[in-house]
């Protein structure tokens, strides 16, 4: 007769395995970190892909990067902000529960070329997708350094993580000079692009703190990369939706990139993009928090009916 204690349960597939708020700000600053179970995922995954999520069977498919993996465990992590209906509903999933599907990795990994140093520039979630981009180009023997943005000190995310790495520098910026240095992500970046410290550079974050990095860098004479984040629905470059203009040629970021050459890039057509469905998304999060007060099912996405009754609610 064997004692002891029970066998751990092999976690189901796309259960979460760990939430948590990943910032100072804590829960009240609406950033989540996530771990899921998903080993054939996590087996093919690099830095600067993606993948597709649905959190039920009637939800829309959202993207999101990963920030961390693990081949060997078998699970993926991923940081997100929540803004909308789905990543409401992803918050609100605890520990236990599984999200209904996804699919990734998917868009192409990042690859800066060459062999010189590099600058990887995350502002706000985007340092997300920052830190496993620097920490591959560390593994692969490049000099890195870091610039990292927030409006805020509440706002800073996988700061710990990035000053463990064999980093060059580490740059923090907070618009309200909270934590590291009072200002935007260009000051240092021109310094290191005009100092001779950065051959190379790396930028993701809002599209609009992009935009002038890149414009910094390039400046400089320094080529920079960017991750492009616009509007995506199937992310396997069936319905077009992610499109953007790089170089005057239409590109689809989801297969396409998410990474391109920044000197190319029509930033606003892709700002105007990103803005098309505000209204839409403002009234879908809006009718989604009503349904969750009510306690009842929705029985569709876009009308106030719900199972308990069908009765309709203003």
């Amino acid at each position: 007769m064997q004692t002891g204690s029970p066998a751990r349960t092999a976690p189901k597939l796309y259960e979460i395995l760990s939430k948590r708020s990943p910032c100072r700000g804590g829960e009240a600053a609406g950033i989540i970190e996530m771990t899921i179970h998903a080993p054939r995922v996590a087996a093919k995954c690099h830095a600067g892909q993606f993948f597709m999520l649905r959190v039920d069977e009637r939800g829309e498919r959202v993207p999101f990067t990963f920030s961390d993996w693990s081949r060997d465990e078998g699970w993926i992590r991923f940081i997100f902000m929540v803004v909308g209906k789905t990543t409401s509903a992803l918050a609100a999933l605890e520990v236990g529960e599984c999200v209904h599907d996804l699919a990734g990795p998917l868009g192409k990994a990042t690859d800066v070329p060459g062999t010189g140093s590099v600058v990887v520039v995350g502002g706000g979630v985007g340092t997300a997708v920052a830190y496993p981009v620097a920490r591959s180009l560390c593994e692969a023997g490049r000099e890195v350094r870091v610039i990292v943005g927030a409006r805020t000190a509440d706002l800073l995310i996988l700061i710990d993580e990035l000053d463990a790495l064999p980093l060059a520098e580490l740059r923090v910026m907070t618009d309200d000079g909270t934590a590291g240095e009072q200002g935007l992500v260009t000051v240092p970046l021109a310094e290191m692009c005009t100092g001779g410290n950065a051959e190379q550079a790396f930028i993701v974050g809002p599209a609009i703190m992009m935009k002038f990095a890149a414009l910094t860098a390039v400046d400089a004479g320094v080529p920079a990369t960017v991750s492009l984040n616009p509007l995506m629905v199937d992310g396997t470059g069936m319905c077009g939706a992610c499109r953007v203009s790089v170089d005057g040629v239409t590109r689809f970021a989801c297969v396409d990139g998410p990474d391109f050459c920044a000197e190319g890039v029509d930033w606003d057509e892709l700002m105007s993009r990103q803005r098309f469905y505000l209204e839409e998304e403002r009234a879908s999060r809006e009718h989604w928090e009503r349904a969750e007060r009510a306690g009842r099912e929705r029985l569709h996405d876009r009308c106030d009916c719900f199972e308990q009754g069908g009765e309709s609610r203003a």
